[in-house]
């Protein structure tokens, strides 16, 4: 069989990204006279906005990815592959895979972002961000372990060390993160442990800016910071991180002893950017034209957070929030189309759908609209404008028993430690036989 596919003799748009962008590209070209063919290096699309409750044990993966074939299985014009891009020739428009090299007429890149660690990708090791599932099952690993650690522990300032999280970043991941590892320190665990008293354990919110959630109203950064202060997380703003090394964060000249630090500080295009001899933004998005083709390259599109285009109303870069990519993907869609019927191509418009971030039990700042409200009224808003977008019945269904299980019982119904996890134990507690006649469970 031949390294290439060949394919039939309409118009191919090749798409690589299952994310939002991509998905949505796909979706707009259905009924189309167009073959697609959509490739990412996962069989899933993911719901990445709650990653942050599947790292702190609220969810399963199951419950916010969904099989990219299922998404498909109506549309026909359409194959998915699973493969990773690995170079391009724009010329011979050409895309090559390990095992097959795909001609297309569009090539739509989609691939979105992964963590910046601004020049110490050395810290990458100790403090692992959240953008993958596998990244959010390793740090609800590291979480879960801490606390079965400091179980164990004798040392006094070994095992303060282990009930230590750090979160890097006052982002909305940052601030929902550190939120919710609060409400398992405070509500969920505090009766599971006999050695340890999981209430003292410290959340601590590093940001190296002036507030908390720059991207919404200044007066919502500050409710937000008010209410991760008043559930207990320790907020320290203007304090940008210098080192993270052998469980110390540093903050200038000052260490912070934490096993535990997760990364939410900032974020930067995908690595493959860098290799496509096209120009780049400070953060290593591509920089694209009106219509979101690459300039000079006028049928190889950006979308999603990989691309870096400006909003007509602010003169900013567009946020890489869900909305934006759902529009870039949509838009690109129907350029493809009304250029095979020798229409104009749009230039593209962003749409503030507005911005919102959930801090923990019936807390939540939102900017709808150009309303700025907080408190439960947000936290019901962010509820269901999370659960509408999720692909699947099921994936609705379990999502939302789940936030209602936890809701009255204040449980966490994914703590399962995966994998073989370190037990990293200075010295450990004798274990003493329980009293004779006593129930162990008392």
């Amino acid at each position: 069989m031949s390294d290439t596919l060949r394919l039939q003799k309409e118009t191919h748009v090749l798409i690589i990204g299952g994310g939002f962008a991509g998905i949505q590209c796909a979706k707009s070209l259905a009924g189309a006279d167009i073959k697609v063919t959509l490739a990412d290096r996962h069989n899933y699309h993911l719901f990445q906005p709650l990653l942050y409750q599947v790292a702190s044990a609220v969810l399963s993966p199951a419950d916010i990815a969904a099989p990219i074939r299922r998404i498909f299985r109506h549309q026909n014009n359409i194959r998915v592959v699973l493969a990773k891009l690995q170079a391009v020739d724009f010329s011979k428009q050409k895309a090559f895979f390990p095992n097959a090299t795909v001609d297309y007429d569009y090539l739509v890149l989609a691939t979105g972002v992964t963590h910046s660690y601004f020049g110490h990708d050395e810290w990458a090791g100790q403090a692992p961000g959240l953008k993958t599932l596998d990244e959010a099952l390793e740090i609800r690993r590291r979480i879960l372990t801490a606390y079965e650690a400091a179980e164990w522990e004798a040392d006094i300032e070994s095992r303060k060390a282990k009930l230590t999280f750090v979160v890097v970043g006052g982002g909305p991941t940052g601030v929902e993160l550190a939120g919710a590892l609060k409400e398992i320190a405070s509500q969920t665990i505090p009766k599971d442990f006999r050695n340890i008293d999981t209430t003292t354990t410290r959340i601590i919110l590093i940001e190296a800016g002036t507030r908390l959630l720059s991207a919404l109203p200044e007066q919502l950064g500050e409710k937000a910071r008010k209410d991760l202060t008043q559930m207990g997380v320790e907020v320290r703003l203007n304090s940008p991180v210098t080192n993270i090394q052998n469980g110390l964060v540093s903050i200038g000249e000052e260490q912070l002893p934490a096993e535990n630090v997760i990364w939410a500080a900032g974020v930067r295009g995908s690595k493959y950017a860098e290799t496509l001899g096209v120009e780049l933004d400070v953060q290593g998005r591509i920089k694209v034209l009106k219509d979101l083709s690459l300039p000079g390259i006028k049928n190889v599109f950006a979308i999603g957070d990989l691309a870096c285009v400006m909003d007509q109303k602010t003169g900013q870069p567009v946020p890489g929030v869900a909305p934006a990519a759902i529009q870039m993907g949509r838009l690109v869609a129907e350029n493809i189309k009304a250029e095979l019927t020798t229409k104009k191509r749009r230039t593209f418009v962003y749409r503030d759908k507005g911005g919102m971030a959930t801090i923990g039990r019936n807390r939540a700042v939102a900017s709808i609209a150009g309303l700025n409200f907080s408190g439960f009224p947000a936290w019901l808003v962010w509820s269901l404008v999370h659960i509408i977008p999720l692909v699947g019945f099921r994936s609705k269904f379990m999502v939302i028993f789940n936030w209602i299980w936890n809701y009255f019982s204040v449980s966490k119904s994914a703590r399962l430690i995966t994998g073989r996890p370190p037990m990293n134990v200075k010295e450990a507690l004798p274990v003493t036989p329980p009293v004779k006649g006593q129930d162990p469970e008392e």
